[in-house]
């Protein structure tokens, strides 16, 4: 019988060494501060116009780097704008190092921080128990909804939080994105129980279903994964680790498992063989901007 892959959760330090080198050797920070200084202002600018302060939730906001993008570009639009800013992330290493970036970065003293160690589930429930009618201006979730089981209550939740003009941010990988390919194809395998395959499809069929309009807005991106090929290449395997979200992947797996993902990560469905030989994954995502519930 196989034995069962290990979550990469269980171990944080190298949980947290592998997103940090995901985040290296892709290009999704840059090409999303690209979208939040050149188009997230328009987007916003109904919900800012005339205001001295917003309200804004950012949901899953790991170690902070998308967060400070997002705000930054607010702030360049509306130096005068105070924000009020409530941080929701689980991992208290994740969490932490968000906090230490704040420390670092000049600049913020026109955002009051609030920070939530504590799952989106866990942040609904106690917001509901605690009966808060607090209204927010901006809600951002990228790449959240995998950590959900029931996405249509939690994106509707969500939006009975925000206020007259305010925009909720929903992100979340296309069909063809090649990362989306390897968890649909493979997933089954590793990912973990508390981790469901869901590309933004599904999140544009609930809201057509509930008669709901929204924007969309396609973000290019890719991931070198070239030393994912490279046989006892430590990079390489904390590439992998995180792509499947299994501990130590390479050194675990079946190898009909190790072979079919290697495969599938190299096919031109999921990645493109640039001339240089770099290697790179295609990780498009799709940003939904939905309004306040009429």
């Amino acid at each position: 019988m196989e034995s069962p892959l290990k979550s990469l959760f269980i171990d944080g330090d190298r949980f947290q060494k592998s997103y940090q080198l995901l985040l290296e050797r892709s290009d999704k920070l840059q090409r999303m501060e690209h979208f939040f200084n050149n188009l997230l202002p328009d987007i916003m600018s109904s919900t800012v116009s005339g205001k001295s302060q917003i309200n804004v939730i950012g949901i899953g906001s790991a170690s902070g780097e998308l967060d400070l993008e997002v705000l930054s570009a607010l702030h360049l639009k509306n130096p005068s704008m105070m924000v009020d800013n409530e941080v929701v992330e689980p991992v208290a290493q994740q969490l932490n190092k968000y906090k230490d970036l704040v420390s670092q970065t000049p600049g913020l003293d026109h955002i009051k921080w609030n920070w939530n160690n504590m799952t989106v589930q866990e942040f609904e429930k106690d917001w509901k128990e605690k009966e808060r009618t607090k209204k927010f201006d901006f809600i951002h979730m990228f790449d959240v909804l995998y950590y959900v089981k029931d996405r249509g209550a939690t994106v509707s939740f969500f939006q009975s939080l925000l206020n007259k003009n305010g925009k909720l941010f929903i992100s979340l990988p296309p069909t063809d994105n090649g990362w989306a390919k390897l968890e649909k194809t493979y997933g089954d395998r590793f990912i973990p129980p508390e981790i469901t395959y869901v590309v933004i499809d599904e999140v544009k069929q609930y809201l057509d279903s509930k008669g709901v309009s929204y924007q969309s807005y396609l973000v290019p991106s890719e991931i070198d994964i070239t030393e994912c090929f490279t046989e006892g290449n430590e990079e390489g395997e904390l590439l992998i680790d995180f792509l499947t979200q299994v501990l130590n992947f390479k050194k675990s797996a079946p190898p009909e498992l190790k072979t079919g993902v290697l495969e599938l990560l190299h096919h031109p469905d999921c990645s493109v063989v640039e001339s240089n030989g770099k290697i790179k994954l295609k990780n498009d995502c799709e940003i939904l901007v939905v309004e306040q519930l009429s």
